[in-house]
């Protein structure tokens, strides 16, 4: 997880709280599966607002 620490995702927020497991979650980050079971986030080209709204 610390890789993700100063790195841009793209994600949505304002959800109203679900609980997944053992964890109530209010948001959600986008990405994409890989051919190993792994996941590419969904990051901007270029640096943008903290907060900018996704069009």
């Amino acid at each position: 997880m610390s890789d993700l620490v100063g790195k841009q995702v793209v994600g949505v927020v304002n959800f109203p709280a679900k609980q997944i497991g053992p964890i109530k979650s209010e948001g959600l980050v986008t990405g994409f599966h890989d051919e190993e079971g792994g996941v590419a986030l969904c990051v901007p080209d270029k640096a943008v607002h903290l907060g900018t709204k996704l069009l």
